[in-house]
């Protein structure tokens, strides 16, 4: 059970902190809610505490396992890159792995939109979703390793600088 006041990670969402838990009832039934305050937007869910574990709602990763994930972040050995795949099924492979909250599979989208992108310019939808892998994967290793996310986002830009200049040239 989350307590009142801790930061959780909500699946396509990110981080957000439980403010309170509350009872409802509902069709008769009365049920128990986590109410989560997105970080980001702002925006309040209803989590039934039932529930909140089928729906993904999680605790922010430790920060050794924040600092893995940052750490994979550089490790571009494994990319075969997009070929022979299409780009509907790549798009519904990324945002699968982007709504199923774990961190390595959000980090593995960034990753993998990153380097598709030396190579060719991306689409709109592919841009779409690196800057929401971007924005969850930043946020979390914030709070996981007690940084600013704007000073890990520059990390990670930094980490594929030759990528984003490749797009500016090909621009």
């Amino acid at each position: 059970m989350f307590k009142v006041d801790e930061l959780v990670v909500y699946p396509s969402q990110g981080v957000g902190r439980v403010e309170r838990v509350e009872s409802q009832e509902i069709g008769g039934v009365k049920a128990d809610f986590y109410i989560v305050r997105i970080l980001s937007n702002n925006v309040t869910l209803m989590v039934p505490v039932a529930n909140a574990t089928n729906v993904g709602l999680r605790s922010v990763c430790p920060a050794e396992v924040g600092q893995e994930i940052f750490e994979s972040l550089k490790d571009r050995t494994g990319f075969t890159g997009y070929t022979g795949q299409n780009w509907n099924r790549r798009y519904r492979e990324y945002s699968e792995k982007l709504k199923s909250g774990d961190l390595a599979d959000v980090a593995y989208v960034l990753k993998e939109l990153f380097l598709i992108g030396k190579d060719k310019e991306l689409s709109f939808g592919e841009r779409r979703l690196l800057e929401q892998a971007m924005g969850l994967v930043s946020m979390e290793l914030a709070y996981s390793l007690n940084r600013d996310q704007e000073v890990i986002k520059e990390d990670i830009n930094e980490m594929f600088a030759d990528v984003i200049a490749a797009q500016e040239k090909n621009d």
